[in-house]
């Protein structure tokens, strides 16, 4: 057995069959986590470039919503199917798919020139994702173990935090000195570096041990279910909660503007009937011991109920939170991206920073104990971006932000180890793929619940503030009001254009920030929620998220 830091250790584990490992697997470490960096990048610059967007493309606020939820949504349905085939046809091959569809589908989206291009695009993006991420996770798993896995898994945590950072920073100076498309086409020559290096560089890895099979029917229910329901919470404000109040079209087939309810509240009962339907099928697919989206046995684990009920409602306000702050930045203080981004930034450099103190202060208190100091830095944090807001906010937010993303690296960082710590070693690939689809779907919820309570306020606030304006009828009131809800704000930088238009434009401006206040204080409630169920999980000890038995890599076919 070596003891050189890097080399794989016969472990006598199940049905591996790879590769000769490469010369070094720290070169493949290097490709898998740029891979990885690239889908945190690309989400993270995409919040800064959305005001640009909306503007370019005249975009609704809707619009804006699912070009960041259909992405959340299908990384949901598909993260677990995928992680699983990678293990039965080949991690590598299922790696360099996911580069192909992610690179394509961010050429496509940077190409756009209307906004279901760029949601078709993003939908795209989001199934490239869900190729790369497990792929990544579980070759590292395979490549590396005993110390070198530990150094491993730290570098391509540290990979993901740093980018996490330059994410905004990087999206904001595209977006200003070039164009919103760059924060897509910059993905081309990484994806392309990437795979082709990748195919010389990163050896292929199986496990003929894996159960076969897939579960289309669950993974059909689960991303229906949560479109339904994502599409009634966005698109109530076009279409009316209950009553319509604009004919729905989709395709051939459309719902009239004179039906006796609108189209939301059927998307709501569709919602629930797929996920009650995904229930069911499930339970019964797991009873019959076939292969399932999700593996519901495992919620009878304290920690794992917990932590995964914990993990969707904090994404809930932590998601929900990071998509509305830019479009405040940027159409009330009049920030550039590359300005919002360097203020956005600082929500990742207090998540980078707090990841070193995370492990000591664990192993003495304990996990949950770090969970729940991380979520009330995360509360009180967003509790005084609430009340700091105002239509002149200087650099008073930005400790607000920093400590913001302490809580972050402090909570996250934590509750993987917390959710899996009771989860048989051979349910480990399960159980940590059910908890990044738990966050995918709070992202997506989190970002259509907190984007339409954005928009609902941004229609009431402004509609009684510029209706006080001297001059202003009932009617331009509600036209005005009309256009800086469907914009998220947007027009609010037209209107500063306009001469003679100041008070207008203040009043605009504290309608924004009313609406802002209102949103963020509903994500600091989700946060406090978060708390109350991280307060379940069990004290717990240090974990490590516990990985799959460790595999040597040994000749193709010998196995």
């Amino acid at each position: 057995m070596s003891a050189d830091i890097g080399a794989t250790e016969p472990s006598g584990a199940d049905g591996a069959v790879a590769e000769p490992p490469a010369k070094s697997p720290w070169g493949a470490l290097a490709l898998l986590s740029l891979g990885v960096a690239m889908i945190i990048v690309d989400g993270t610059v995409v919040n800064v470039a959305l005001p640009s967007m909306i503007k370019d493309l005249d975009m609704t606020f809707a619009d804006a919503e699912w070009v960041n939820t259909i992405y959340a949504l299908v990384f949901a349905a598909l993260l677990i199917n995928f992680g699983r085939l990678a293990d039965i046809r080949g991690r590598k091959l299922l790696f360099l798919t996911g580069i192909v569809i992610f690179v394509g589908a961010s050429m496509f989206a940077g190409q756009s020139d209307s906004a279901s291009q760029l949601i078709l695009a993003r939908l795209f993006q989001g199934i490239g994702a869900a190729i790369i991420l497990p792929t990544t996770l579980s070759s590292v798993n395979t490549l590396f173990t005993g110390k070198s896995r530990a150094i491993a898994f730290a570098v391509w945590g540290s990979v993901i935090g740093g980018m996490a950072a330059i994410g905004p920073l990087l999206g904001g100076w595209l977006t200003t000195y070039h164009s919103w498309r760059w924060v897509f086409y910059i993905n081309l020559p990484i994806g392309l570096l990437v795979l082709v290096l990748s195919i010389f560089f990163v050896p292929e890895t199986k496990d003929a041990s894996a159960r076969r099979g897939a579960d289309p029917a669950g993974s059909v229910l689960i991303g229906a279910g949560l479109a339904a329901l994502v599409f009634a919470m966005i698109e109530g404000q076009q279409y009316g909660w209950i009553q319509p109040t604009a004919a729905f079209s989709l395709g051939a087939l459309t719902w009239p503007a004179d039906a006796p309810v609108s189209i939301v509240p059927v998307a709501f009962l569709f919602s629930v009937a797929c996920l009650t339907a995904f229930v069911i099928i499930e339970r019964g697919r797991n009873k019959a011991d076939k292969v399932v989206v999700l593996d519901l046995s495992l919620f009878g684990l304290k920690s794992f109920r917990w932590g995964n009920t914990t993990a969707l409602i904090v994404s809930l306000g932590e998601f929900g939170l990071v998509f509305v702050l830019p479009l405040y930045l940027q159409n009330v203080l009049g920030f550039t991206p590359i300005k919002s981004g360097v203020y956005l930034a600082f929500i990742a450099a207090g998540a980078f920073l707090a990841t070193p103190l995370v492990a000591k202060l664990a192993q003495k208190k304990g996990s949950r104990f770090v969970v729940m100091v991380g979520m009330i830095f995360e509360a009180v944090s967003v509790a005084g971006i609430a009340l700091v807001v105002q239509p002149d906010t200087g650099t008073e937010i930005i400790p607000l932000l920093f400590t913001y993303g302490i809580g972050i690296g402090f909570a996250t960082a934590q509750l993987t180890g917390a959710s899996l710590a009771d989860v048989p070693l051979e349910e480990s690939g399960q159980g940590s793929g059910t908890q990044s689809t738990s966050r995918q779907i709070g992202s997506a919820l989190g970002i259509a619940i907190l984007g339409a309570v954005l928009a609902v306020g941004l229609g009431a606030f402004t509609k009684d503030q510029v209706s006080q304006v001297p001059g202003v009828t009932a009617e331009q009131a509600d036209q005005i009001s009309q256009a800086v809800r469907s914009t998220g704000g947007g027009a609010i930088a037209e209107l500063r254009a306009t001469p003679g238009s100041e008070a207008v434009v203040a009043a605009a401006d504290d309608a924004f920030v009313s609406a802002m206040r209102l949103t963020v204080g509903i994500a600091a409630i989700f946060i406090l929620f978060g708390l109350l169920s991280a307060s379940r999980l069990p004290p717990g000890e240090l974990h490590d998220p516990p990985g799959e038995p460790e595999q040597e890599p040994v000749a193709a076919g010998s196995a």
